[in-house]
């Protein structure tokens, strides 16, 4: 049902310091629950109980709790080694306070049993060994060395002998307790564990994408040569005669050596997303500048019909002109353009810190099922073999750059994808001017 042998705590995991903390709180309710039950004992039932050396008992565990609060208030992270010796803290009191108060025949020895199913929840399996052995030496030492309490043998009396009632409390405290905090303990294991999965589910993304950008590299690379060669033999036509005299052969020339160069600009944009430039480099620009010119070149190599663009970033700063960034952008609107080639619409402003683009169109929508699992590889409405990368691409990127992106349907029909990345992951911060 629980695990008593967990995995080493991943970097920035806090579960064994969430389970520290609700020792501490276990604790305090210790403290107040050995108050009421001398309190009621000695002068409820008037049985004699020595007062003294029991409350300086208690005052050790308040003092120790105190010291404990006090240390995990910083929030590092807690060992199992911290957790073993906060529960031997625990045994080493409850075995004072019994051994001052009847040993083994103290109906309320079996909280032994509570150390010990907390500590093969929260332990390694060495340690939880190791509570088990401590705890049942110390219940032994309890019936070979303590003196049983002056109490009337009236076990026939049922529910009115104190021993049988002390029982039916012990019963009750141990069940109450452990149903408390082994259902928040089991909760800071199910966020543990959920952490873990997201991320291994992270790296396998980013696996992914580094599989993808090492395939998209190397075809960027074999498609330099067969682009190149184009080139010159569309130079050649153009100067031939049988073309110079045939304006239709002419433009169509033109038109093919455009298309050209958008392809050889799309295998640069490759290499240089992928640390290989050829030959061109990173340039300073402006925030709005850099949207202004990619939206215009969409704008200018897709067939749109209606496109709307507002930019209302406001103040501008300065920037370098990414690749990936850029492209991220552009398979944003491509998706939005499949979706609904008659209308798309791209508007940008600043949100405090934050740069936000929201694309809207007017298409069919996002499928339900797409919207839970936005992002994720090979998820797409349109049923052909490889599709959903665009997406999974831009979710990556700007998850790199510390951004996120979000999507839902209109009512109105169509969808909305909004880009949110900080100002801090694009502009250049040592140039940037002061805000007016």
């Amino acid at each position: 049902m629980w695990p008593a042998d967990h995995l080493e705590d991943a970097p920035g995991d806090r579960t064994r310091l969430k389970n520290m903390q609700q020792l501490i709180q276990l604790r305090w309710l210790a403290v107040f629950g050995q108050i009421v039950t001398i309190e009621v004992a000695h002068y409820g039932f008037r049985i004699p109980l020595p007062l003294e050396p029991m409350l300086i008992v208690l005052a050790a565990l308040i003092g120790f709790n105190v010291a404990s609060l006090l240390r995990w208030r910083t929030g590092r992270e807690a060992t199992n080694t911290e957790l073993f010796v906060a529960m031997l803290v625990d045994v080493a009191t409850l075995t004072a306070q019994l051994y001052l108060s009847g040993g083994a025949t103290n109906p309320f020895a079996s909280l032994y049993l509570l150390q010990v199913i907390l500590g093969a929840v929260l332990l390694q399996a060495w340690s939880s060994a190791a509570l088990v052995v401590i705890t049942g030496l110390c219940l032994i030492g309890l019936a070979l060395f303590s003196r049983p309490l002056a109490l009337p043998l009236d076990l026939d009396r049922g529910l009115a002998s104190p021993y049988i009632q002390g029982m039916v409390l012990c019963f009750a405290l141990n069940a109450s307790l452990l149903l408390v905090f082994i259902t928040r303990i089991n909760a800071n294991l199910r966020a543990r564990d959920a952490r873990l999965a997201s991320l291994r589910q992270r790296a396998a993304e980013e696996e992914h994408i580094v599989r993808m950008g090492l395939l998209a590299s190397g075809a960027a690379h074999e498609l330099g040569t067969p682009l190149a060669t184009l080139s010159v033999i569309l130079g050649d036509w153009k100067r031939m005669p049988e073309f110079t005299s045939n304006p239709e052969l002419l433009q169509e020339v033109d038109e093919m050596q455009a298309q050209l160069k958008r392809c050889k600009t799309i295998v640069s944009g490759i290499l240089l997303s992928a640390g290989e430039a050829r030959g061109e480099s990173s340039t300073a620009t402006t925030v709005v500048t850099f949207l202004d010119d990619l939206v215009q070149e969409w704008r200018d190599s897709r067939p749109v019909t209606t496109f709307v663009y507002e930019n209302r970033f406001g103040h501008d700063l300065p920037m370098v002109s990414d690749s990936a960034l850029k492209q991220t952008i552009h398979n944003v609107l491509d998706n939005a353009l499949e979706a609904s080639p008659h209308r798309v619409t791209l508007d940008v402003e600043r949100v405090d810190d934050r740069l936000v683009l929201t694309v809207t169109d007017a298409g069919p929508g996002f499928a339900p099922h797409m919207l839970t699992q936005l992002g994720k590889p090979y998820q797409s409405s349109k049923g052909r073999p490889g599709g959903g990368l665009g997406l999974f691409l831009v979710v990556n990127v700007l998850r790199t750059l510390g951004g996120n992106v979000t999507a839902h349907n209109l009512a109105e029909g169509g969808a909305l994808v909004r880009i949110s990345l900080p100002l801090s992951a694009v502009i250049l911060e040592e140039e940037e001017p002061n805000a007016s």
